[in-house]
């Protein structure tokens, strides 16, 4: 199998490069797009934000951005956590003590790095990135699948890296571990009116807090604290558990504790629907035409048939009211291969990926230079 995968490789290699080799002046028909990188962080929201931003696909793009976000936001945690430094220095025009390291950002513009052929080439990545994605099996082509999975592992590596950082803030005593006294709700709760989503819920909340401990220690480790600040790609039970109670809590409007069919259908039918059918818009379907279906999954989820929905009634549906990372990346993978897939037999070879950089790359285009290009935005 490793001599198989080595001469699929070779000879995808070499035919590329015969290609260049016999198309030495022809004019690309695209003119370069520079790249820049994006500002994605939300200090009013960043345990939600990420599902809102495509997933970054080169690793090496990735890492850059970490850095300049890691940058602003140690920033952002000083100015908050001391302001009478802040405003001290501010009165006398002069920075803080505090004198940070300088990193190679200081010495080199992330974006001109990116944009600079001889040390970020597009086409050199995708021919390095290709065979650590073609990996089950290794055929030559990447599938659905494959790039799923590979976006999955760049989006955790990222909620898990924002974890950490934010273990390291609250862990008062440095142990590692983080205990409910310690852990402060962030600024966007606190100031937040009680009636707006994450609040009224009880997100932040001790039972949230508990449910998230695991082996019921009363502390939460960092895999224990990534479950608490994204609770949809748990795995924990009394996690999901939770997560149906707190569904339960917001659709209840009449506060009897369980889920009527009228609350069901104007609130959670939608959700569900929109995650079956991504392209359906429910705006352009009236009440009539939904009600059907809607009463169908209510009784398929009321076991008791007691015409109601309690929490645990809730479990079957919970990833669909709460979409996991894999369903984003599995998301973008469709795109992504929609978009580059040339011969349209559902997969990717690796001459399509380097025919269509650009579909890779999306996410980081300078968006002034976009009215030049027939180019679909739906993932910037």
């Amino acid at each position: 199998m490793p001599k198989i995968s080595i001469f699929i490789y070779l000879t995808l290699a070499f035919l590329f490069l015969l290609l260049i080799s016999r198309n030495p002046s022809k004019p690309s028909n695209r003119r370069h797009r520079r790249l820049k990188l994006r500002s994605t962080f939300n200090f009013s929201d960043p345990y939600h934000h990420h599902h809102q931003d495509p997933i970054v696909f080169d690793p090496l793009v990735a890492d850059i951005e970490r850095r300049r976000e890691d940058k602003q936001w140690e920033k952002h945690y000083f100015e908050q956590a001391h302001p009478e430094i802040v405003n001290h220095a501010d009165h006398h025009d002069s920075a803080p003590a505090h004198e940070a390291q300088p990193e190679w950002e200081d010495f080199l513009d992330a974006e001109d790095y990116l944009n600079d052929e001889e040390k970020f080439n597009v086409t050199n990545r995708l021919l390095l990135l290709f065979p650590k994605i073609d990996v089950d099996p290794v055929d030559g082509y990447v599938s659905v699948h494959e790039l799923t999975e590979w976006n999955l592992n760049q989006a955790e590596r990222e909620v898990v890296h924002r974890t950490q950082r934010e273990l390291d803030v609250h862990d008062k005593n440095h142990d590692g571990f983080i205990s409910f006294a310690e852990y402060e709700p962030p600024s966007w709760v606190q100031n937040s009116d009680k009636n707006s989503f994450g609040y009224d819920m009880g997100w932040w909340r001790e039972e949230h807090f508990n449910a998230s401990d695991t082996d019921g220690d009363g502390l939460l480790n960092v895999t224990e604290f990534n479950d608490f600040l994204h609770p949809a790609d748990s795995k924990n039970p009394k996690l999901l558990q939770w997560l149906c109670k707190e569904e339960v809590r917001e659709r209840d409007s009449d506060k009897d504790g369980k889920v009527s069919f009228k609350e069901f259908f104007h609130g959670l039918f939608d959700l569900v629907r929109n995650y079956d059918e991504e392209s359906h818009s429910s705006s352009h379907l009236s009440d009539d035409s939904t009600e059907a279906p809607a009463k169908t999954l209510f009784a398929q989820l009321d076991k008791d048939g007691d015409r109601y929905l309690s929490d645990t009634e809730l479990l079957p549906i919970i990833g669909k009211l709460h979409p996991s990372e894999h369903y984003y990346a599995k998301q973008q993978a469709d795109y992504i291969i929609s978009q580059a897939d040339t011969d349209k037999d559902g997969r990717l070879s690796l001459m399509e990926m380097i025919e269509n950089p650009y579909v890779f790359y999306s996410a980081v285009f300078n968006d002034e230079e976009d009215d030049d290009y027939d180019f679909h935005d739906e993932f910037r």
